[in-house]
């Protein structure tokens, strides 16, 4: 199934994942709504809306580049109306804008508290909200978010419990969207890497070059959606799926391709159930 004139509404897409899932679909003549915040160039972050649109162009899609931040809801409201306007639909919204702070308790500032909840969880919920009245009418919709598997283990809440909840938050949106719209036949799935990926977010915020070389390139959570997308949204809905073993199921055996560096050893990403298949068994 192509995804050729297909309608994407992607938070975050101005670089990292959001924009490598944008510009897979691209290469299939997809249209690819950049919904981000950054319109100028920043100092430490790659890439605007601008720049994205540019790369989705080039790749074979059309884009529309809106400047979105996912707090505000008239903002979220008017973006969804003139990507209905300028496509004629809506056929997939990926929920991928999050803001992150590892700090503990003490160390996290309210308003950082805040920030990060108003993004992740307020955010998907909201965008995914007034998608769908426009996803209802598509032939194959679905919602993802990028959010981790609900592994309800101490570890993962202990080290920054503001974070936690607040990425659990966008995965509990999943959890009740896809029981709340299967009669309605909308798809609401969510998709987390087993490694740390090639971010900006990575570089600056986790580890630094030595962190981005230890990770996985974007691309493997974009052909993840990318196979994602194919599935019916009638049938394939609530599920929870870690990005390599997803793709293994899909019939992937080289994930080599995707490694930065492939001297160094993997960097485990949080959230990984201790129940998921090791990667010696992915071959």
């Amino acid at each position: 199934m192509s995804l050729n004139g297909k309608t994407l509404f992607i938070t975050g897409a101005s670089r990292g994942i959001g924009l490598a899932i944008g510009l897979r679909a691209a290469k299939d003549g997809a249209n690819v709504v950049i919904a981000a915040k950054t319109a100028e160039p920043h100092p430490k972050l790659p890439g605007t809306i601008y720049t994205a649109a540019q790369e989705i162009e080039k790749a074979g899609g059309k884009a529309l580049p809106l400047v979105v931040d996912v707090r505000d809801e008239e903002a979220v409201k008017g973006a969804i109306a003139k990507t209905v306007e300028t496509f004629g639909g809506l056929d997939i919204v990926v929920n991928n804008a999050s803001a992150i702070s590892l700090t503990p308790t003490p160390q996290t500032d309210m308003k950082r508290f805040d920030l990060m909840h108003q993004i992740n969880t307020r955010g998907t919920y909201m965008v995914s909200k007034y998608a769908i009245p426009h996803l209802e009418k598509a032939e194959n919709p679905h919602i993802l978010m990028l959010s981790p598997p609900l592994d309800m283990s101490e570890k993962w809440f202990a080290p920054h419990l503001a974070y936690s909840m607040a990425k659990y938050g966008m995965s509990l949106c999943v959890l009740g969207l896809a029981g709340e719209l299967r009669g309605r036949g909308i798809a609401v799935n969510a998709l987390w890497p087993r490694t740390t990926i090639a971010t900006a977010a990575v570089k600056n915020l986790l580890g630094g070059d030595a962190l981005v070389q230890a990770s996985r390139t974007p691309e493997i959570l974009a052909d993840a959606a990318y196979a994602i997308f194919q599935k019916p949204s009638k049938s394939f809905s609530g599920h929870f799926l870690i990005d390599d073993v997803f793709l293994h199921g899909e019939g992937v055996k080289d994930f080599e391709k995707y490694r930065v560096d492939p001297t160094q050893p993997l960097a485990p990403d949080f959230f990984v159930p201790d129940s998921t298949p090791p990667l010696s068994s992915l071959r």
